[in-house]
């Protein structure tokens, strides 16, 4: 097995999981939903497009196939580039498009509520986002804007921008937050932006943070992921020049 196709299969993941959220975050709400169901008492859903990647994964008669891989990498490609045609805006534009690892965390709101659109918008601006490409929100580096976002927040509604002409009228049930590296500062730092800003972004919409796995984000899981972070703040360093000494 290459290490190149392990990496696609590892961003095929992660776009899996990321699309997953939507999906399941998305959904109209029901009376008395809010809690997990057993998958008996699940009502019956639109085919979406995490659907048509799960349903796919599951029937391919060989997973490791390339082309198997191929295909799903497709489909993700096209689900990103929908997004992005809608953007008008290149602050907080990538200067790369190709990443290797996804970092991602959510603010739910409580049970019962949603999160607002005008609400979303002044925390954003509190926490220091800046609005532009994709029509979502961006932290850049400061001084620096042109080397792209640290990280980005998106409705986790589709198609995931916040449309400013009908801001007023924006009701969601959680708002993602992403990092993707590699980023315009080291992983770890970029981690160290991104979680405070969820927390203080959380408190303004009286939301909670979730993990990548929509569980409440705990100590253990920060300490898990700082750990994966410097892990691959080591892994991806300059490799250093030996220069012979001068007589």
């Amino acid at each position: 097995m290459s290490d190149a196709w392990l990496l696609r299969l590892g961003i095929l993941v992660a776009g899996v999981v990321l699309i997953g959220a939507i999906y399941f975050f998305g959904r109209p709400r029901k009376p008395g939903q809010g809690r997990r169901l057993p998958a008996g008492e699940r009502g019956r859903a639109e085919p979406t497009l995490g659907a048509q990647i799960e349903s796919e994964l599951a029937t391919a008669p060989d997973f490791s196939s390339d082309s198997v891989v191929q295909a799903e990498m497709d489909l993700l490609d096209r689900a990103v580039g929908s997004t992005a045609a809608m953007a008008a805006s290149e602050v907080g534009k990538r200067e790369n498009e190709d990443f290797d690892k996804i970092v991602t965390l959510y603010i739910a709101a409580k049970a019962g509520q949603v999160l607002r659109g005008p609400d979303i918008v002044v925390a954003a601006e509190k926490a220091g986002l800046a609005y532009g490409h994709m029509n979502v929100f961006h932290r850049l580096v400061e001084g620096h804007p042109e080397r792209g976002p640290v990280f980005s927040v998106a409705n986790i509604m589709k198609p995931g921008s916040f449309d400013m002409a009908q801001i007023q009228a924006l009701e969601t049930p959680a708002i993602a937050f992403f990092l993707t590296l590699p980023a315009p500062v080291n992983a770890l730092d970029a981690w160290e932006m991104m979680q405070p800003t969820a927390q203080r972004m959380a408190e303004l919409l009286d939301g909670v943070v979730l993990d990548e796995s929509r569980n409440a984000l705990g100590r253990q899981r920060i300490a898990h992921l700082r750990e994966e972070l410097r892990t691959y703040d080591r892994q991806h360093e300059a490799p250093q020049i030996t220069r012979s000494p001068r007589w």
